[in-house]
């Protein structure tokens, strides 16, 4: 595989992953507050199970396809594009881990469900993370398109 189909593979599965940050952020959260109490455990439980296949493993790979980058990439490849592509993924998983996967491994275990402070902490701050990725896709893009013209 060259170079610079590669890159363009990282820029599609990045693509991917701004639409699976954009249904958590306006649909799949912001749902979660119409939720009753009593039914909350079992949407939450239900979503978290279809995580590994629709997040977890897009965002793996895409971590994967970003380190791989630093070494693999078209010549004339802009040293901003292929630092700014992985910091912006890696802040994004360094936030996750100390903010929203805290609070959600939290609201699991609240009984206030959708009246949790968990919740309400996810929706004012998940936009954070939605900007970090769609900053991560913008920058592939970016650098895509000086790469191929």
């Amino acid at each position: 595989m060259n170079a610079k189909l590669f890159l363009l593979l990282n820029l599609a599965l990045s693509f991917y992953l701004v639409g699976a940050i954009w249904a958590i952020e306006v649909d799949i959260f912001r749902s979660w507050k119409l939720v009753d109490a009593k039914d909350f455990p079992k949407v939450q439980s239900v979503h978290w199970h279809k995580l590994p296949y629709w997040v977890f493993t897009p965002l793996a790979l895409a971590l994967i396809g970003s380190i791989t980058l630093i070494w693999y990439h078209p010549n004339r490849s802009p040293a901003w594009a292929v630092w700014g592509n992985l910091c912006s993924q890696l802040l994004s998983h360094f936030l996750t881990a100390i903010f929203w996967g805290k609070w959600q491994a939290k609201l699991s275990k609240d009984e206030r469900g959708p009246a949790s402070p968990y919740l309400a902490k996810i929706l004012e701050t998940h936009w954070i993370r939605t900007l970090l990725i769609n900053m991560y896709a913008l920058i592939l893009l970016l650098w895509a398109i000086q790469a191929l013209i």
